[in-house]
């Protein structure tokens, strides 16, 4: 399994910094650099985390293929998310470097960055109450999937989506440009509609999931949404 997540980690941050650095015009830019830095370190430390803490659920974040109980819907929102995310890349670089279309101070790139930190940051109590927590939407019987209500999912019943609100708005302000948050407003909507189809499936499929949505009311923020 190591030499699999090393290989699929290394050809995930080639293709990221593809996009990257050829938007930009330049390979020595740094906010690109520390963006590549800090997946890989923090896919490193969730690698060391999660293997002897739940391997199964390592397993399952490193497999992005298609499920036999995974919705048609499901399968085009991933392939159309992840080719979205390429050309948001490359977008956001051409903004800041080769265009200068946007102008954000040094200070604003550094919240960004750490807005980014965060967001992966909030997925560890995501990953510690849930060992559920695929990257497809699925009703994972044969390892006897049960509802999760405790942790993160007492507050939201979409903390990892969540989660990722901060790093999409993280990412623009890192890479400086004002523009790419557009991109932050697509996301934003896509995973709020997935939101809501993975919810009628589970409360179908799931046993208690249902009882669990009127008990947690919030989807991703509480009084809002």
């Amino acid at each position: 399994m190591l030499l699999k997540i090393f290989v699929q980690t290394a050809l995930w941050l080639g293709a990221m910094a593809l996009p990257l650095f050829l938007g930009a015009g330049r390979w020595d830019w740094p906010e690109g650099w520390a963006f590549i830095a800090i997946f890989g370190i923090g896919s490193a430390v969730f690698v060391a985390w999660l293997l002897p803490r739940d391997p199964a659920l390592l397993a399952s974040r490193m497999d992005v293929s298609a499920r036999a109980d995974q919705p048609w819907w499901d399968k085009l929102f991933l392939f159309g998310f992840i080719l979205f995310w390429f050309v948001w890349l490359a977008f956001m670089a051409a903004d800041a470097q080769r265009w200068h279309w946007s102008r954000v101070p040094l200070w604003l790139e550094i919240v960004g960055g750490l807005l980014v930190i965060a967001g992966f940051s909030a997925t560890v109590p995501v990953f510690a109450a849930n060992s559920f927590a695929a990257p497809v939407v699925e009703v994972q019987t044969e390892r006897q999937q049960r509802v999760i209500d405790t942790g993160p999912y007492a507050l939201v019943r979409h903390p990892m989506y969540a989660a990722s609100a901060l790093y999409l708005t993280g990412l623009p302000l890192m890479f400086g440009s004002w523009y790419g948050l557009i991109g932050t407003a697509a996301f934003l909507i896509g995973v709020s509609i997935r939101a809501l189809g993975e919810e009628r499936k589970l409360a179908r499929e799931l046993p208690g999931y249902a009882a669990y949505m009127t008990r947690v009311r919030w989807r991703l923020l509480p009084y809002v949404f």
